[in-house]
């Protein structure tokens, strides 16, 4: 089981007792909004989250991130496929727009490219998310490309934006 830590951030596998909030965060419209998972989020759709596999096991795997161990502010993941992973980050309305997302994201990027040893990282937006855009930029990844109406979303086409940072380009 990896656990990760910055200054203020503790981040730790998702158990069981976190998912009334993990359920009420996925179910907030504006946290919902641009995120892939089907509605309404309820304790049996969000109980695969619960999970000691290791960062870097092949699939998605989330991780809490919580406020120095403290109160649930949202979680991360990565989903391993080889040598390259997808990444993502949700984190509930009152914890947004306070540096968590990035931190939370440093944290789980210098692992990926530090002990899992992976080569590529990339992320996978609707390009009218321009907090994650404006993020994933700050962070050092780079617009790939955006395949317009390429992905059904809650009943509409929507584009798509790919973002990615290799491992050599990735200055902590």
């Amino acid at each position: 089981m990896t656990t990760l830590h910055t200054p203020r951030l503790t981040l730790r596998p998702i158990t069981p007792a976190d998912l009334p909030e993990v359920v009420a965060y996925r179910n907030d419209p504006a946290v919902a909004r641009f995120q892939a998972w089907p509605l309404p989020a309820t304790l049996e759709t969000v109980q695969g989250l619960v999970s000691d596999r290791p960062l870097g096991a092949p699939g998605w795997v989330q991780r809490a991130v919580t406020l120095g161990g403290g109160p649930l502010l949202g979680d991360v993941a990565l989903n391993t496929h080889g040598p390259q992973a997808e990444l993502g980050v949700t984190l509930a309305t009152a914890a947004q727009g306070q540096g968590y997302a990035a931190e939370a994201l440093r944290a789980l990027i210098d692992h990926a490219f530090g002990p899992l040893g992976l080569h590529r990282l990339h992320a996978s937006i609707d390009p009218r998310n321009a907090a994650v855009a404006r993020l994933l930029t700050r962070l050092g990844f780079r617009h790939e490309g955006t395949a317009i109406q390429g992905y059904w979303h809650r009943g509409e086409w929507t584009d798509d934006a790919s973002y990615a940072l290799l491992a050599a380009e990735w200055t902590p």
